[in-house]
């Protein structure tokens, strides 16, 4: 696996064209898309005109308005810069992929025979058209293998530098624009417009061009822009209770504590987090559709994962010979070895390496003995090797049987070994109970035994899985073993659930019947039999690897087409709604604290006693409302970090989630006000600024 390498938050590649984004970002345009600091910037802008105005007339106090109005700036620039650094390291992300789109020429096949080829360049090329590519060309556009099988270096877009196979026909045949063939060649049928193709989503995916607010980030501003609108009615009566009072509360200070009021903190981050939960997938090698995607991943309930290549390693390897009564386990694992050493299987290979392993039987020169090697096949269903007069073969169990029945049939119809035949029997149906697969093998016609072949489950799984349980999340295996073997697999792997036979309209139907008990579920798959639970799929993860169809219908693509990524997909999502719900509780807590220190700074002239909820012991009115100013800038800048790089994920259930949350952010919330405006006020009152 390979993941893009992340842009440091101090890299100036990013930072300094974060500080011009920020500026431009003052257009009201820009601004409209976030309310909280939409209104920030209205009133700043306000009361830079009074300010102005006041300096013209020459009234006083100016010195204190300008620091206000200067920090009420800095805090609009500061959210813009904390969005501008988020979809910064997007584009650093997104200058990558631009490398590996070059302006290539394609070879177009012309005519029904597909034959001849004429050069075009790569952007002429339309929907349908079909086009050769061959050793050391750039494929010209996304598309099918319709002919031809090549190796082809995708590095541009994985990361990943070992080549992979494309070809026609099965589930390996979507190629990508930009990518590279190796080796042969292959025929594509081009699949997207120019303009469309899947590296020109990623790169505007990537720079944030096509972010969309999630439900959830939706619902947060309005709860904001609902705030906002209460603090403005509240901030709007409080001339009367001044004028009432005999006293004149100044337009400045009423800025400053509608400002601090309302919930400036989550408002400036917000974007910020969205745009950096969709760039944590893609620096993990995972493309989102839509910030929709990474939020449900969040919120998933069930978690469908494919057996093979998930949850184990893929390939059945050999752990144990059985031999029947009478044969000795060497005796087997030397037949075994020899009737596998032309097996290229990974079965095959891991029989020779077992019988080496365990027993000290090294191959030997099958050569002088003039083998014949006899290879597997669907019919036989068996392979084995002739040599020296003697034959071995090995295969399913019922395909040995009917093969040691035939040849006692032609020895004049002497029946075979009853007893060992029984004893195989045996032995397979102990193995099929465990989740294993028989392969029985014989010699000339004597059963020696069976060979253990086991889907070696993955290191860890387990573990990972009972995780998923503790954040309440039900795993699911999809297989298409009988139940038998499922059963056991299911077991030892530690899933809550399985699937077993399972088919495309079997994964369908278990997708919906778990939405329609209002879960929201997780899948992923790279074939074409996949693609309709896919779509079903509140979060499809397709494989990049996969057809064409199976990457439309998905809402994630993984670049690195690893199933068991699907976990951390899923950690990511949840690392999203953490970080959004930890910072809102911030931000709300720590507006309690600027509310002692400007609250009685701005009605002690009028009402001494009020002087009691002055605990902070702040120098005088002026520094507290100043203070408490500069921290509301200051905290956007120091939370960049933490928004960016997200909460640390843990797998916890709710309510100590929630526990988590009030004690460290919401406490904290608190506390840290405390301190920062008093150290502020204390900073400020020493160096004379007020």
């Amino acid at each position: 696996m390979s993941t893009h390498k992340s842009a440091s938050l101090l890299d100036a590649r990013i930072l300094l064209p974060a500080i011009g984004d920020a500026f431009r970002k003052l257009d009201p345009r820009s601004l409209a898309r976030n309310p909280v600091m939409f209104v920030v910037a209205v009133v700043t802008a306000l009361t830079t005109v009074l300010f102005l105005k006041d300096l013209a007339t020459g009234a006083g106090g100016l010195g204190f308005s300008f620091q206000i109005i200067l920090w009420l700036w800095f805090t609009v620039l500061f959210a813009n810069f904390a969005e501008a650094v988020a979809e910064g390291r997007g584009k650093a992300q997104a200058d990558s992929l631009r490398k590996a789109r070059t302006e290539t020429q394609a070879k177009l096949l012309e005519g029904e025979s597909r034959t001849a080829w004429k050069m075009v360049p790569g952007t002429a090329l339309k929907v349908g058209q079909v086009v050769l590519v061959e050793a050391g060309d750039i494929i010209p556009s996304d598309g099918e293998v319709i002919e031809g099988v090549a190796s082809v270096n995708e590095a541009a877009i994985t990361g990943e530098s070992a080549p992979v196979i494309r070809e026609s026909g099965g589930d390996r045949s979507a190629v990508t624009g930009g990518t590279q063939v190796l080796s042969d060649w292959i025929r594509v049928r081009i699949t997207a417009a120019a303009g469309s193709t899947f590296l020109d989503r990623m790169i505007s995916l990537v720079e944030g061009a096509e972010r969309q607010k999630t439900p959830n980030e939706i619902a947060l501003n309005i709860l904001l822009a609902g705030m906002t609108l209460i603090f403005v009615l509240a901030v709007a009566t409080i001339p009367s209770f001044a004028t009432y009072a005999g006293g004149y509360i100044p337009v400045i200070v009423l800025v400053a504590l509608f400002v601090t009021l309302i919930p400036t903190t989550i408002g400036a981050l917000l974007s910020a987090i969205g745009i950096a939960g969709m760039d944590r997938l893609v620096r993990f090698n995972v493309l989102a559709m839509s910030g929709r995607a990474v939020e449900a991943a969040g919120d998933v309930d069930t978690l469908l994962l494919d057996k093979t290549g998930t949850i184990t390693l893929g390939n059945r390897q050999a752990t144990e010979f059985r031999p029947v009564k009478g044969v000795t386990e060497q005796e087997l694992a030397d037949a075994a070895q020899l009737a596998s050493l032309a097996d290229e299987t990974p079965e095959g290979r891991s029989i020779v390496v077992l019988a080496k392993e365990r027993y000290g039987i090294r191959a030997r020169d099958m050569g002088s003995l003039h083998a014949h090697f006899v290879p597997f096949t669907a019919q036989s269903r068996m392979s084995g090797v002739d040599f020296d007069g003697s034959s071995i073969r090995k295969g399913a169990v019922d395909s040995v049987l009917a093969h040691v029945k035939s040849i006692a049939a032609s020895a004049s119809g002497t029946p075979a070994d009853s007893e060992a035949v029984r004893n195989i029997q045996a032995i397979s149906d102990e193995i099929a109970k465990l989740g294993g697969t028989p392969l029985a093998v014989v010699r000339d016609a004597r059963l020696l035994g069976v060979i253990y072949l086991k889907d070696i489950v993955k290191g860890g799984i387990k573990e990972r899985f009972t995780e998923l349980r503790r954040m309440g999340i039900r795993t699911v295996m999809i297989t298409g073993d009988n139940p038998m073997t499922a059963a056991a697999i299911a077991a030892e792997a530690g899933v809550d659930d399985f699937l077993a036979q399972a088919t495309p309209e079997n994964k369908l139907s278990l997708i919906r019947e778990e939405q329609a008990k209002g879960k929201l579920v997780a899948m992923c798959g790279d074939g074409t039999n996949d693609a309709p639970a896919l779509a079903q799929a509140d979060v499809g993860v397709a494989m990049n690897t996969g057809t064409v169809a199976a990457r439309e219908a998905g809402n994630m693509v993984d670049l690195d087409s690893d199933p068991t990524k699907l976990i951390e997909i899923v950690e990511i999502g949840k690392q999203l709604l953490m970080t959004r719900g930890a910072l809102t509780t911030f931000s709300i807590a720590n507006d309690i604290a600027k509310y002692f220190a400007i609250i009685p700074a701005m009605f002690l002239a009028f009402y001494p006693q009020l002087g009691a909820l002055n605990i902070m012991g702040l120098t005088t009115p002026q520094s507290a409302i100043l203070s408490a100013i500069i921290f509301n800038a200051l905290i956007i800048v120091a939370l960049i970090p933490l928004s960016l790089r997200g909460v640390k994920y843990r797998a916890v259930g709710a309510a100590a989630l929630l526990r988590r949350n009030m004690l460290v952010y919401g406490l904290g919330g608190i506390v840290v006000p405390f301190i920062g405006i008093k150290a502020i006020d204390m900073a400020i009152t020493a160096i004379g600024l007020v």
